[in-house]
């Protein structure tokens, strides 16, 4: 499902309980300096990151002061993250001029420990090529440093290296728990461009071999994947930056399902497969 650019106006674009894919949480909040923003999501774990701007937490007590620093965009400096624990009272000030927050969430009932990740604290990633027009970045946030400190949550950036190009192939799915081969995590991505007035293509193939539906992604866009193989590209001459929220239904650790017919590309392009096993 595709989710158009809207002033959502600090509501949440994913809800708790949310018909696609309820397993996930998202939210952007804006803020200007001075201004305040406090929620609590019951039956979620939440982690708060800056997309831009700079903001103090504190969760349930525990304060984190100094979150974010980006500048125009989320090109411009390393993420940062507040975990949140599950039904916990989260509470964040805008220190900058402005600032543009995403709060990322998974379904979780246990309650853990609150935390903070700065920017020397990311797991980063870059596989692909430009011969495969696969190359890309990413910086996993709630990745596997935290694996022991989390419970069903995933949150990455992903950036295409280069302008152009394809990302999350070779098409894979992950709407099924049936392990070792599969796992259940809905996923909730939000794009943004470079410059922003470019766009993508989201494919979604619901069954090897026959078509599907595709969505015209431009900056701002949320896509909501519930089911079915999701492949994304960007026109050539920009660049792509996606948010991507995983919540898993049985266990934190993504195993993808490789759409039968494009598997053997995994041979094709480098670092891939170390890059599989970062999901956990």
């Amino acid at each position: 499902m595709h989710i158009a650019p809207f002033d959502n106006q600090n509501k949440p674009i994913v809800d708790a309980g949310d018909s696609t894919v309820p397993l996930n949480y998202f939210n952007i909040v804006k803020l200007t300096a001075g201004q305040a923003f406090d929620y609590q999501v019951p039956g979620y774990e939440t982690c708060i990151v800056p997309a831009t701007g700079t903001v103090h937490v504190s969760v349930e007590g525990e304060n984190y002061a100094d979150l974010g620093g980006r500048g125009v965009d989320v090109w411009d400096g390393e993420p940062e993250g507040v975990y949140v624990p599950s039904g916990a009272k989260a509470h964040m000030e805008c220190v900058s001029d402005t600032a543009e927050i995403f709060v990322a969430g998974a379904k979780y009932d246990k309650v853990l420990d609150p935390f903070a990740v700065r920017s020397d604290e990311l797991d980063l990633v870059q596989y692909g090529s430009d011969d495969t027009k696969t190359h890309r970045k990413i910086k996993h946030i709630l990745g596997q440093k935290q694996h022991d400190k989390v419970g069903r949550l995933l949150v990455s950036e992903l950036f295409t290296v280069g302008q152009g190009g394809w990302s999350g192939f070779p098409s894979h799915k992950h709407d099924t728990d049936r392990l070792p081969d599969e796992t259940r995590h809905d996923e909730t991505y939000n794009f943004r461009f470079r410059p922003n007035h470019g766009s993508g293509v989201q494919m979604l193939q619901r069954e090897d071999g026959k078509p599907g539906d595709a969505y015209h992604i431009v900056d701002g866009s949320t896509i909501c994947l519930d089911n079915g193989y999701h492949p994304c590209c960007v026109l050539p001459g920009y660049e792509m930056y996606y948010f991507t929220i995983l919540g898993g239904l049985s266990q934190r650790s993504l195993v993808q399902f490789f759409q039968p017919s494009h598997a053997y590309q995994i041979e094709t392009i480098p670092g891939i497969k170390d890059m599989i096993a970062k999901f956990k």
